[in-house]
């Protein structure tokens, strides 16, 4: 902890994979190191020891400039508050990632309209965040993170801050993002919408305590 000796470990000998085209809940109680798996996974944070291998590149030693690059290439976030910028039109919105990357002015709207179209917002490009929805403005949010086309999405709480109904429609749009193969992974606190991925990971003091599939219906209790 800073200005102390006390060396406080999140994650402890934490050996995880996760596969290309599946979607995986991670869980956990309040200080059990979801919010630090998800930092890493999303190289906000660097592990302290052991490795991070990401679409075959070792981004463990990278320094923050590579970082922030892998960040903007090959992973979208979506969060549970949306993260929109309140000033933008939603085509603005998305077209924002795209601008960080250099690509063309014509280029970013072309995308931007086909990704609005893929999660269902053609109509509503025009609007600004308050204009929309709870569910418009996750959809939103999901679109902006698919735009530079990831290889994963990680997506904290992703129906937290919805109504059940609208919250149901957003888990569709993902089971459909995994039926076109993209990795998903998000932190929830909700059973249900666990039970609607691949697999459930659960840790605890650390810990990965338990790493369920569906499909077999057996957990396999993990090893450290």
């Amino acid at each position: 902890m800073p200005g102390s000796d006390v060396r406080v470990e999140a994650l402890r000998g934490i050996d995880i994979d996760f596969r290309e085209g599946e979607s995986v809940a991670i869980c956990g109680a309040s200080g059990s190191g979801k919010s630090t798996l998800m930092n890493i996974i999303g190289c906000l944070d660097r592990p302290t020891s052991g490795r991070y291998v990401l679409g075959g590149t070792d981004v463990s030693e990278l320094d923050d400039d590579q970082l922030s690059d892998i960040r903007g290439q090959r992973i979208g976030f979506v969060f549970q508050n949306f993260n929109l910028i309140a000033q933008l039109t939603v085509l603005e919105n998305l077209e924002v990632p795209m601008f960080y990357q250099g690509l063309p002015a014509p280029q970013r709207r072309e995308r931007a309209w086909h990704i609005a179209g893929r999660v269902g917002l053609t109509e509503r490009v025009h609007h600004r965040p308050t204009q929309l929805s709870g569910g418009q403005q996750q959809r939103a949010a999901i679109a902006r993170a698919l735009i530079n086309d990831p290889l994963i999405l990680l997506a904290d709480e992703p129906t937290g801050n919805l109504d059940s109904t609208t919250g149901e429609q957003i888990l569709t749009v993902f089971d459909e993002l995994r039926a076109q193969g993209k990795t998903i992974i998000m932190v929830t606190h909700s059973p249900s919408v666990a039970e609607r991925c691949d697999r459930i990971v659960t840790l605890r003091d650390g810990f990965v305590v338990e790493d369920t599939r569906s499909g077999n219906g057996r957990s396999h209790p993990a090893t450290s």
